[in-house]
């Protein structure tokens, strides 16, 4: 039985990493993670000013949604590539799901579905040299199923995992534009 079981439940949107996070200690060393990491947040972001009647807080949320869209299609290809996923996530934020899409696949794993998401901007600090916003999301991953790639049988998972979670995610400005750079599940239902 996986130690870190429950925690694993919560770090990729619940479920999916219920089954894979136990096994995936050996690899995480070993990845690309952290180039990925460190190349994601080395751009120095710039500061822009955005209008007075514009507002930030949709900006946030509409980045972090975008940030779940293009997790959802790497999760269902199985890779990162071919999703926009780098537009909307850096640093730790797009680390760990380039991270879980691997581990996934080195499971023979996809994910089918798809969350629903419930996020609000609790935070939004436009007046430091890089803008910062924070949300809170009540995800929901009961629709998001794993199946084998190969025969596209579904993956039997704990039932005691939360399906319905809390979800903290920091989100800057850069260049221009806002990204998430950090998604915490919280060990928390909703």
């Amino acid at each position: 039985m996986c130690i870190r079981k429950q925690t694993s439940a919560l770090l990729v949107a619940g479920s999916l990493m219920a089954l894979v996070g136990c096994s995936a200690d050996s690899s995480a060393g070993d990845s690309k993670e952290p180039s990925s990491s460190t190349s994601a947040a080395s751009p120095s972001p710039s500061r822009t000013t955005a209008s007075p009647t514009a507002d930030p807080g949709a900006a946030i949320e509409a980045a972090y949604r975008s940030y779940w869209d293009e997790k959802v299609k790497a999760y269902a290809n199985g890779s990162v590539q071919g999703t926009q996923l780098k537009k909307f996530a850096v640093a730790e934020a797009y680390a760990e799901a380039e991270a879980e899409v691997k581990a996934l696949k080195t499971k023979g794993l996809v994910a089918t579905g798809q969350p629903t998401l419930a996020p609000q901007v609790t935070s939004v600090d436009t007046d430091q040299r890089v803008p910062r916003g924070a949300l809170t999301d009540c995800a929901d991953v009961s629709d998001w199923k794993l199946v084998q790639q190969s025969d596209g049988k579904e993956v039997e998972l704990p039932e005691e995992r939360l399906t319905k979670y809390v979800v903290k995610a920091a989100a800057e400005k850069w260049y221009g534009r806002w990204v998430i750079v950090k998604v915490t599940p919280q060990d928390k239902a909703c």
